[in-house]
C-alpha cells in the first residue's frame, strides 16, 4: 500500500484531496478515518449531504410520474422541459439522465 493524497468524488464533484492509502496493484483505495470525517464534512459544506430524499408517485394522465425534489433537481441542473433518458436499472430501480 502506498500512503498519499487522493482525490474524491460525489457524483462527479470534487471534494479535494484526502490522506489515504492505495494498492499500487489493483489501484483501490482506501481513506484514512481522519480523512472520511474531512470528506462527510466538505460534503454538508457544500451542501451535498444528505441529497437521497423521498418521494411519491403520481399520475399524470395515463403515465405514472416522479417528482425530483427541488434540491436533486438543482445539483443535477434538471431544467424544466429538459429531455431526459429514463430506464431500469436492475429490480426497482430507475435511471434517469440528462
Amino acid at each position: 500500500m502506498k500512503k498519499g493524497k487522493q482525490p474524491y468524488y460525489f457524483n462527479d464533484r470534487k471534494l479535494g484531496e484526502f490522506e489515504a492509502e492505495k494498492c499500487p496493484e489493483c489501484k483501490e483505495v482506501f481513506f484514512t478515518e481522519e480523512a472520511s470525517d474531512k470528506i462527510d464534512k466538505t460534503a454538508k459544506d457544500m451542501g451535498l449531504w444528505g441529497l437521497r430524499l423521498e418521494g411519491k408517485l403520481g399520475y399524470s394522465g395515463n403515465s405514472l410520474i416522479v417528482r425530483v425534489p427541488k434540491k436533486i433537481a438543482e445539483f443535477l441542473n434538471f431544467k424544466e422541459g429538459q429531455k431526459v433518458s429514463i430506464h431500469p436499472e436492475g429490480k426497482g430501480k430507475l435511471a434517469v439522465e440528462a
